[in-house]
């Protein structure tokens, strides 16, 4: 059940959460979250690029409907070292799609196989690149309604434009709702707790995938990088000092987690906003401050469970596949986009 459920008078209340049999733990969650695929339901998909930077594009996998302006466009953010492949991502894109809305499966700068794109890495705190997919598909699609959700990182990014959007009254009126699945809002705390002896096969799993990344863009920029700086990295909070930071023109990591942090712009949100956070979630931590400004912003619903672990979510299966956050996500952004039944 929700423990928390800030602002019901926003018109929208998630369904309980009851976990699947047998996968109430922390870890079943999010591992079984994570190893049990989503069939991908969407006919063809049209690979798109979109230019975020100078000499810097990135992919996105779009799923339109036949009225395209005028339906309901979801733009879906993956995780750290994630994709549009991504099976969250999958699992809610057949859901959007089914629902009646487009679909826009985004990939992040070097991410899905794109390194080729640019020479740049990318990083937790990247929002200006999300923002540049919704001006284009607002700009040049002429879309009406369209919603922004992520997941980990990914909601880190469109909660942080959100707010960023808010803070300089620049929200576009076509963007009618974002929401984050087990946002890392909170960097810093988020990259220690993942430190902790319980936690370190989720950190060498993503430190593993990270020192692959850079190899990969150190073999197609080699004047840019410097495989050394890899030695002796075996924790996120060290490759984002060694390698994030100098490479993408922060201090340290310190400064790094400060700046790209969604949770310094919360409290700026001004359009509908739902986050989804599992009080037993094994690294993603909310810190008391960033609680208090999102129940002082009555434009955001926060929904925390007992259960749930990271972006596992996995419920019964009965009205629909039983993942529970997917299901939320979709009903948020229709009910923003469209008002209750």
């Amino acid at each position: 059940m929700p423990l928390a459920d800030q602002h019901p008078d926003s018109g929208f209340s998630a369904s309980p959460f009851v976990p699947r049999r047998f996968m109430r733990s922390a870890d079943a969650q999010t591992i079984f979250g994570w190893l049990l695929s989503r069939p991908n339901l969407l006919p063809n998909s049209e690979d798109r690029l979109f230019s975020v930077e100078p000499e810097v594009q990135v992919l996105c996998r779009c799923n339109w409907q036949p009225e395209r302006a005028q339906s309901l466009t979801v733009v879906l953010v993956h995780g750290l070292e994630g994709s549009s492949e991504s099976q969250y991502i999958i699992g809610t894109a057949n859901k959007a799609w089914r629902a009646g809305m487009n679909v826009v499966r985004m990939n992040m700068r070097n991410c899905g196989g794109t390194e080729r794109l640019g020479p740049t890495l990318y990083h937790s705190g990247m929002s200006a690149d999300v923002g540049a997919v919704l001006r284009t598909l607002i700009e040049q699609d002429g879309l009406q309604r369209v919603a922004l959700a992520g997941f980990s990182m990914g909601g880190n990014l469109v909660l942080k434009l959100a707010g960023e959007f808010g803070r300089d009254g620049t929200t576009p009126r076509q963007l009618v709702a974002v929401a984050g699945v087990s946002p890392a809002v909170d960097l810093g705390p988020s990259a220690d707790a993942l430190n902790e002896r319980r936690n370190r096969l989720y950190e060498w799993n993503f430190v593993w995938h990270l020192r692959r990344s850079v190899g990969r863009k150190a073999a197609l920029f080699p004047e840019r990088y410097d495989v050394a700086r890899l030695a002796g990295i075996w924790s996120v909070r060290g490759f984002d000092d060694k390698v994030t930071a100098p490479y993408s023109g922060f201090r340290d990591a310190d400064d790094y987690y400060t700046r790209s942090s969604a949770s310094q712009f919360l409290q700026h949100i001004a359009l509908p906003a739902l986050i989804v956070y599992a009080a037993d979630d094994p690294f993603i931590r909310i810190l008391p401050g960033t609680r208090a400004k999102i129940a002082a912003n009555r434009n955001i619903v926060f929904v925390e469970t007992a259960h749930g672990g990271h972006c596992g979510f996995l419920a019964a299966a009965e009205q629909y596949d039983g993942r529970w956050a997917e299901q939320q996500v979709v009903e948020f952004c229709r009910h923003a986009a469209h008002g209750s039944p």
